[in-house]
Protein backbone atom coordinates (compact mmCIF):
# COMPACT_ATOMS: atom_id res chain seq x y z
CA UNK A 1 0.00 0.00 0.00
CA UNK A 2 0.94 3.75 -0.59
CA UNK A 3 0.55 5.13 3.09
CA UNK A 4 0.06 8.76 4.29
CA UNK A 5 1.17 9.22 8.02
CA UNK A 6 0.67 12.36 10.12
CA UNK A 7 2.64 12.36 13.44
CA UNK A 8 4.89 9.52 11.91
CA UNK A 9 8.08 11.22 13.76
CA UNK A 10 6.28 10.46 17.50
CA UNK A 11 6.81 7.85 19.55
CA UNK A 12 4.16 5.99 18.75
CA UNK A 13 4.43 7.00 14.80
CA UNK A 14 8.28 5.76 14.71
CA UNK A 15 7.54 1.67 15.61
CA UNK A 16 4.65 2.00 13.26
CA UNK A 17 6.64 3.26 10.38
CA UNK A 18 9.71 0.79 10.93
CA UNK A 19 6.57 -2.09 10.54
CA UNK A 20 4.95 -0.87 8.12
CA UNK A 21 8.36 -0.75 5.78
CA UNK A 22 8.91 -4.24 7.00
CA UNK A 23 5.82 -5.28 6.00
CA UNK A 24 6.88 -3.67 2.33
CA UNK A 25 4.27 -0.90 2.33
CA UNK A 26 5.56 2.67 0.74
CA UNK A 27 5.45 5.79 3.20
CA UNK A 28 4.98 9.31 2.86
CA UNK A 29 4.94 11.11 6.94
CA UNK A 30 3.93 14.63 7.30
CA UNK A 31 6.53 16.39 9.41
CA UNK A 32 7.57 20.34 10.06
CA UNK A 33 10.89 19.24 9.74
CA UNK A 34 11.47 16.69 6.97
CA UNK A 35 15.25 16.24 7.58
CA UNK A 36 14.59 14.15 10.44
CA UNK A 37 12.00 11.40 8.84
CA UNK A 38 14.78 8.89 7.04
CA UNK A 39 16.26 8.60 10.56
CA UNK A 40 13.39 8.68 12.40
CA UNK A 41 10.86 6.33 10.29
CA UNK A 42 13.12 4.65 8.14
CA UNK A 43 15.32 4.77 4.80
CA UNK A 44 12.87 5.54 2.40
CA UNK A 45 10.19 7.03 3.75
CA UNK A 46 9.10 10.42 1.58
CA UNK A 47 8.90 13.38 3.79
CA UNK A 48 5.93 16.34 3.32
CA UNK A 49 6.54 19.85 4.96
CA UNK A 50 2.75 20.39 4.72
CA UNK A 51 -0.45 19.35 3.22
CA UNK A 52 -0.38 21.61 0.55
CA UNK A 53 2.24 19.41 -0.68
CA UNK A 54 -0.48 16.46 -1.17
CA UNK A 55 -1.67 17.59 -4.57
CA UNK A 56 -5.02 16.12 -5.88
CA UNK A 57 -3.54 13.96 -8.49
CA UNK A 58 -1.66 12.30 -5.92
CA UNK A 59 -3.26 8.93 -4.58
CA UNK A 60 -2.84 7.44 -1.12
CA UNK A 61 -4.80 3.69 -0.42
CA UNK A 62 -4.65 4.64 3.15
CA UNK A 63 -4.37 7.81 6.03
CA UNK A 64 -2.91 7.16 9.51
CA UNK A 65 -3.49 9.85 11.53
CA UNK A 66 -1.50 9.97 14.97
CA UNK A 67 -0.49 13.66 14.80
CA UNK A 68 -1.22 15.49 18.24
CA UNK A 69 0.83 17.65 20.70
CA UNK A 70 1.58 15.38 23.64
CA UNK A 71 -1.33 16.09 26.12
CA UNK A 72 0.97 16.05 29.19
CA UNK A 73 3.24 18.97 29.82
CA UNK A 74 2.73 22.46 30.72
CA UNK A 75 -0.54 23.13 32.35
CA UNK A 76 -3.69 23.94 30.45
CA UNK A 77 -3.92 27.47 30.13
CA UNK A 78 -6.28 28.85 26.84
CA UNK A 79 -3.59 29.01 24.75
CA UNK A 80 -2.08 25.49 25.75
CA UNK A 81 -5.74 24.18 24.52
CA UNK A 82 -5.77 26.09 21.37
CA UNK A 83 -2.06 24.42 20.68
CA UNK A 84 -3.68 20.98 21.65
CA UNK A 85 -6.60 21.16 19.80
CA UNK A 86 -5.40 22.98 16.60
CA UNK A 87 -3.18 19.96 16.54
CA UNK A 88 -5.60 17.27 16.77
CA UNK A 89 -8.76 18.89 15.64
CA UNK A 90 -7.44 21.32 12.79
CA UNK A 91 -5.57 19.31 11.27
CA UNK A 92 -7.08 16.84 10.72
CA UNK A 93 -9.87 18.89 9.65
CA UNK A 94 -7.43 19.93 7.12
CA UNK A 95 -6.66 16.25 6.45
CA UNK A 96 -10.04 15.65 5.52
CA UNK A 97 -10.02 18.60 3.09
CA UNK A 98 -7.07 17.13 1.17
CA UNK A 99 -8.86 13.48 1.15
CA UNK A 100 -12.14 15.58 -0.06
CA UNK A 101 -9.48 16.79 -2.64
CA UNK A 102 -8.21 14.04 -3.99
CA UNK A 103 -9.34 12.66 -7.58
CA UNK A 104 -8.69 9.32 -6.14
CA UNK A 105 -10.05 8.57 -2.16
CA UNK A 106 -7.62 6.27 -0.15
CA UNK A 107 -9.90 3.71 0.80
CA UNK A 108 -9.21 3.84 4.79
CA UNK A 109 -8.52 6.37 7.50
CA UNK A 110 -7.15 5.24 10.72
CA UNK A 111 -7.46 8.57 13.15
CA UNK A 112 -6.18 8.66 16.46
CA UNK A 113 -8.17 9.37 19.84
CA UNK A 114 -7.60 8.67 23.48
CA UNK A 115 -10.06 6.89 26.20
CA UNK A 116 -9.94 9.74 27.73
CA UNK A 117 -13.01 10.23 25.66
CA UNK A 118 -15.29 8.30 27.82
CA UNK A 119 -14.71 10.64 30.64
CA UNK A 120 -13.99 10.42 34.15
CA UNK A 121 -16.20 6.59 34.84
CA UNK A 122 -14.92 5.59 38.25
CA UNK A 123 -15.50 1.61 38.41
CA UNK A 124 -17.87 1.10 35.41
CA UNK A 125 -16.33 -1.15 32.71
CA UNK A 126 -16.24 0.89 29.32
CA UNK A 127 -16.29 -0.72 25.71
CA UNK A 128 -16.43 0.69 22.88
CA UNK A 129 -20.32 1.21 23.16
CA UNK A 130 -20.20 3.29 26.64
CA UNK A 131 -21.53 6.55 26.81
CA UNK A 132 -19.26 8.88 27.06
CA UNK A 133 -19.55 11.46 30.32
CA UNK A 134 -18.78 14.69 28.98
CA UNK A 135 -17.55 17.99 30.57
CA UNK A 136 -13.96 18.02 30.80
CA UNK A 137 -11.48 19.32 28.43
CA UNK A 138 -9.67 16.35 27.73
CA UNK A 139 -13.11 14.06 27.11
CA UNK A 140 -14.03 17.44 24.56
CA UNK A 141 -10.82 17.39 22.73
CA UNK A 142 -11.23 13.55 21.91
CA UNK A 143 -14.69 13.48 20.98
CA UNK A 144 -14.21 16.65 18.52
CA UNK A 145 -11.03 14.87 17.21
CA UNK A 146 -13.36 11.60 16.58
CA UNK A 147 -15.94 13.88 15.03
CA UNK A 148 -14.20 15.10 12.61
CA UNK A 149 -12.43 11.95 11.14
CA UNK A 150 -15.25 10.11 10.80
CA UNK A 151 -16.65 13.44 8.13
CA UNK A 152 -14.50 11.26 5.78
CA UNK A 153 -16.92 8.83 5.73
CA UNK A 154 -18.63 10.93 3.45
CA UNK A 155 -15.96 10.19 0.70
CA UNK A 156 -16.85 6.62 1.02
CA UNK A 157 -13.67 6.45 3.47
CA UNK A 158 -13.78 3.64 5.69
CA UNK A 159 -12.80 5.31 9.61
CA UNK A 160 -11.26 3.54 12.55
CA UNK A 161 -10.83 5.13 15.49
CA UNK A 162 -7.97 4.62 17.69
CA UNK A 163 -9.18 4.80 21.43
CA UNK A 164 -5.46 4.54 22.62
CA UNK A 165 -4.72 3.77 26.65
CA UNK A 166 -1.35 4.72 28.04
CA UNK A 167 1.30 3.15 25.37
CA UNK A 168 4.35 1.64 27.20
CA UNK A 169 7.83 1.35 25.33
CA UNK A 170 11.37 2.19 25.10
CA UNK A 171 12.43 5.33 24.71
CA UNK A 172 9.68 7.74 24.91
CA UNK A 173 5.56 8.00 25.88
CA UNK A 174 4.49 8.88 29.53
CA UNK A 175 6.48 5.60 31.03
CA UNK A 176 9.64 8.01 30.42
CA UNK A 177 8.64 10.77 32.50
CA UNK A 178 7.92 8.33 35.37
CA UNK A 179 11.36 6.57 35.67
CA UNK A 180 13.70 8.55 37.65
CA UNK A 181 11.22 9.35 40.20
CA UNK A 182 10.64 5.49 40.69
CA UNK A 183 14.67 4.71 39.69
CA UNK A 184 15.20 6.70 42.62
CA UNK A 185 12.60 5.18 44.96
CA UNK A 186 10.28 7.61 45.43
CA UNK A 187 7.64 6.39 42.82
CA UNK A 188 4.36 7.05 44.38
CA UNK A 189 0.52 6.07 43.93
CA UNK A 190 -1.82 9.26 42.78
CA UNK A 191 -4.83 10.24 44.96
CA UNK A 192 -5.96 7.42 47.04
CA UNK A 193 -4.99 5.07 44.04
CA UNK A 194 -8.13 3.94 42.81
CA UNK A 195 -8.41 4.97 39.93
CA UNK A 196 -8.30 2.94 36.68
CA UNK A 197 -5.19 2.83 34.44
CA UNK A 198 -6.23 1.44 30.78
CA UNK A 199 -2.31 0.80 28.98
CA UNK A 200 -1.11 -1.29 26.19
CA UNK A 201 2.50 -2.52 25.20
CA UNK A 202 3.78 -0.27 21.90
CA UNK A 203 4.17 -3.71 20.18
CA UNK A 204 0.35 -4.50 19.94
CA UNK A 205 -0.72 -1.24 19.64
CA UNK A 206 1.37 -1.15 16.20
CA UNK A 207 0.01 -4.53 15.87
CA UNK A 208 -3.39 -3.93 16.44
CA UNK A 209 -3.19 -0.46 14.13
CA UNK A 210 -2.00 -2.71 11.06
CA UNK A 211 -4.63 -5.41 11.50
CA UNK A 212 -7.25 -2.56 11.13
CA UNK A 213 -5.35 -1.28 8.26
CA UNK A 214 -5.72 -4.92 6.86
CA UNK A 215 -8.99 -5.55 7.66
CA UNK A 216 -11.40 -3.78 5.18
CA UNK A 217 -14.69 -4.81 6.83
CA UNK A 218 -13.66 -3.11 10.46
CA UNK A 219 -14.76 0.29 10.71
CA UNK A 220 -15.73 2.58 13.57
CA UNK A 221 -14.22 2.68 17.05
CA UNK A 222 -11.89 0.73 18.68
CA UNK A 223 -9.82 0.40 22.04
CA UNK A 224 -6.23 -0.01 21.79
CA UNK A 225 -5.92 -1.12 25.38
CA UNK A 226 -4.45 -4.34 26.80
CA UNK A 227 -7.34 -6.93 28.02
CA UNK A 228 -6.46 -5.95 32.19
CA UNK A 229 -6.77 -2.34 33.06
CA UNK A 230 -5.16 -1.85 36.34
CA UNK A 231 -5.27 0.67 39.63
CA UNK A 232 -2.85 3.30 39.61
CA UNK A 233 -1.72 1.54 43.15
CA UNK A 234 -1.43 -1.56 41.59
CA UNK A 235 0.82 -0.42 38.38
CA UNK A 236 2.91 2.17 41.16
CA UNK A 237 3.33 -1.22 43.06
CA UNK A 238 4.06 -3.04 39.80
CA UNK A 239 6.54 -0.26 38.22
CA UNK A 240 8.26 -0.35 41.91
CA UNK A 241 8.92 -4.09 41.63
CA UNK A 242 9.60 -4.47 38.23
CA UNK A 243 12.47 -1.60 39.25
CA UNK A 244 13.28 -3.62 42.51
CA UNK A 245 12.54 -0.16 44.09
CA UNK A 246 10.21 0.80 47.24
CA UNK A 247 7.04 2.93 46.27
CA UNK A 248 5.76 4.43 49.23
CA UNK A 249 5.02 7.73 48.75
CA UNK A 250 1.12 9.46 47.82
CA UNK A 251 0.62 12.57 45.81
CA UNK A 252 -2.47 14.25 47.31
CA UNK A 253 -4.87 14.75 44.54
CA UNK A 254 -5.70 18.71 46.19
CA UNK A 255 -1.63 18.85 45.45
CA UNK A 256 -1.86 17.65 41.98
CA UNK A 257 -4.77 19.90 41.24
CA UNK A 258 -2.73 22.42 42.85
CA UNK A 259 0.67 21.83 40.61
CA UNK A 260 -1.35 20.96 37.73
CA UNK A 261 -4.39 22.82 37.34
CA UNK A 262 -6.89 21.07 34.96
CA UNK A 263 -4.50 19.17 33.35
CA UNK A 264 -4.84 16.62 36.94
CA UNK A 265 -8.00 14.89 35.42
CA UNK A 266 -5.52 13.00 33.46
CA UNK A 267 -4.28 11.53 36.64
CA UNK A 268 -6.61 11.08 38.82
CA UNK A 269 -9.29 10.38 35.98
CA UNK A 270 -10.69 6.89 35.69
CA UNK A 271 -11.05 4.71 33.12
CA UNK A 272 -11.63 0.71 33.21
CA UNK A 273 -11.40 -0.17 29.42
CA UNK A 274 -11.34 -3.25 27.62
CA UNK A 275 -10.83 -3.66 24.16
CA UNK A 276 -13.78 -5.22 23.19
CA UNK A 277 -13.76 -5.30 19.89
CA UNK A 278 -10.44 -6.86 19.20
CA UNK A 279 -11.32 -9.49 21.78
CA UNK A 280 -14.48 -10.30 19.40
CA UNK A 281 -11.44 -10.80 16.04
CA UNK A 282 -8.26 -13.25 15.87
CA UNK A 283 -6.00 -10.87 17.19
CA UNK A 284 -4.01 -11.92 19.96
CA UNK A 285 -2.35 -9.89 22.50
CA UNK A 286 1.50 -10.11 23.05
CA UNK A 287 1.59 -8.37 26.51
CA UNK A 288 -1.59 -9.37 28.46
CA UNK A 289 -0.34 -8.51 32.12
CA UNK A 290 0.80 -5.30 32.95
CA UNK A 291 3.97 -6.93 34.53
CA UNK A 292 5.01 -8.62 31.65
CA UNK A 293 4.89 -5.35 29.60
CA UNK A 294 6.98 -3.34 32.04
CA UNK A 295 9.52 -6.79 32.27
CA UNK A 296 9.56 -6.41 28.46
CA UNK A 297 10.53 -2.71 28.46
CA UNK A 298 12.79 -2.04 31.22
CA UNK A 299 14.41 -5.49 32.38
CA UNK A 300 15.32 -6.67 29.31
CA UNK A 301 16.80 -5.64 25.75
CA UNK A 302 15.12 -8.95 24.41
CA UNK A 303 11.55 -8.88 22.85
CA UNK A 304 9.49 -11.19 24.59
CA UNK A 305 8.27 -14.02 22.29
CA UNK A 306 5.02 -15.73 23.01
Amino acid sequence: MRIFITGGTGFIGRSLCKALLGAGHQLTVLSRKPETVPGKCGIGVVALKSLAEWTSDQHFDAVINLAGEPIIGPRWSEQRKQILWNSRVTLTEHLIDAIRNANSKPTVLISGSAVGVYGDQGNEILDENSPPVRGEFGQELCEAWERVALSAREYGVRVCLLRTGLVIGKNGGFLQKMLLPFKLGLGARLGDGKQWMSWVHINDHVAMTQYLLESPVLDGAFNLTAPEPVRNDEFTQCLANVLRRPALLTVPAWLLRLGAGEMAELMLGSQRVIPKRFQGQDFKFLYNTLELALQDTLASNKPHVP
